[in-house]
């Protein structure tokens, strides 16, 4: 008989599943593929539960004749060991960034008489319940803080990005590109301290307080699913930082990231233009250590940020820092650097990385902003921060419209280049 293959990426069978089977049997011996975790994260979301129970979950649907997994988006692997006369999927593959993943298995079929089969894509009000239910399940505090973690075991490098609100933490969540035939988005999102205080019209010296900022977790994490870094500045008085450790934890926050300054905290890349502190490493160690001794779960992640190469105090100082912190308990090192090469962020981790290989590395491409993901991973870091780039792309673009208001004293010549508000209210989900 014919081989009829499609590939799943649920958590829940549902009448569009089902329908798919049923389709697929017409026309020969049906197999499904399951997509790894990995590939799963990657495309669409992270999944409930795991890849041995959605084999089985597939496994168990009347009309399959066999189950394998699919290790990646792409179907070249699959197509080479099956050779499936027909792949068959919901028609919404289509149009929008999941072409891409037709596209690829057009050309690999193609060539020797293999057929797609477009099915009318199932979206009623059962089905977007169930996906809600799902969507509801991952937004939950025990699900969404051990994220992170997970993420560090399955993907090459963690993609983080600035989010301030519930709308960037929504363009964060949702933006997915294909770009030379792959798709790829970002994992986690980082509530940055300067973009949280910018948004509010503070300055970024910890003026702004955390019931505040939790407030600003509180939206995002409302309409979201992916993991939450937090930017913890320097954590304050050891006192007050573990109480801010248990509130993190409780909401579902993966890690919080604090910083080695004492003092009136200045944004790091201003250097040595001015007066910053560091502070010792014995304190910032006991702080460390006292932040983890009230942690509920092991999910929870506290990573120290060395600020030596920013403040010029050396290589060697920034490594010294580095053993201690991990000493004292610390999950994850973050390493920053305000020069445009990133020659001494790529020492450091060549030097951490020969006598630690398991530390998580974190690095913030701000000013360095030439290096690639790739690069990164390939000189041992794991966790990329694109930490400002959202809040830095608004502010001009709003100031320029405001502009030309002013000018034209009308709104046409901005028209163009806004983006209609139906556009953007697609993106909020609505129950």
């Amino acid at each position: 008989m014919k081989i009829v293959y499609s590939c799943f990426t649920t958590d829940v069978i549902h009448e569009g599943h089902l329908n798919i089977i049923r389709e697929a049997k017409k026309y020969g011996t049906v197999v499904i593929g399951v997509l790894s975790d990995a590939a799963m994260v990657k495309f669409d979301r992270f999944p409930t539960i795991s890849f041995e129970e959605r084999m089985e979950l597939v496994k168990s649907v009347p009309g399959v004749d066999r189950v394998i997994k699919q290790e990646s988006l792409m179907y070249d692997e699959v197509v080479e060991l099956l050779h499936p006369d027909y792949v068959i999927h919901g028609d919404n593959w289509l149009q929008g960034p999941t072409k891409a993943i037709r596209d690829n298995v057009e050309r690999l079929i193609t060539p020797y008489g293999g057929q797609i089969i477009d099915v009318p894509y199932t979206y009623n009000e059962k089905v977007k319940h169930i996906d809600a239910k799902i969507r509801e399940k991952l937004m939950m505090p025990e699900f969404r803080r051990k994220r992170l973690r997970q993420l560090l075991r399955i993907r090459p490098i963690v993609k983080a990005i600035e989010v301030h609100s519930g709308i960037t933490g929504l363009i964060a969540e949702k933006t997915v590109v294909d770009h030379e035939g792959r798709l790829d988005q970002f994992d986690a999102m980082w509530i940055s301290s300067l973009c949280d205080s910018t948004a509010k019209g503070k300055p970024d010296i910890e003026l702004v307080d955390m019931t505040s900022r939790f407030r600003t977790i509180d939206d995002v994490m409302e309409v979201t699913t992916k993991p939450v870094i937090f930017d913890g500045d320097t954590g304050g008085l050891t006192e007050h930082f573990v109480y801010t450790v248990r509130s993190l934890e409780r909401m579902g926050v993966s890690a919080v990231i604090i910083e080695d300054k004492t003092g009136l905290k200045k944004n790091s890349l201003f250097g040595t233009e001015v007066k910053q502190t560091q502070d010792s490493i014995e304190h910032f160690s006991e702080k460390i250590r006292a932040g983890k001794s009230v942690q509920l779960t092991d999910d929870f992640m506290i990573i120290a940020r060395i600020e030596s190469l920013i403040l010029e105090r050396g290589m060697e100082d920034a490594l010294k820092r580095a053993a201690a912190f991990v000493q004292a308990g610390a999950d994850g090192i973050m390493i920053h650097s305000r020069k445009k090469d990133p020659a001494e962020i790529i020492e450091f981790c060549g030097r951490f990385r020969a006598e630690d290989n398991k530390t998580p590395l974190v690095a913030v491409p701000s000013s360095f902003n030439t290096v690639t993901e790739e690069e990164l991973q390939n000189y041992g870091v794991n966790i990329v921060i694109y930490a400002n780039q959202l809040t830095r792309s608004a502010f001009p673009a709003m100031e320029e419209t405001a502009k030309d208001i002013l000018r034209y004293h009308r709104a046409k010549e901005v028209d163009d280049r806004l983006l209609p508000i139906k556009d953007i209210i697609s993106l909020i989900d609505t129950l």
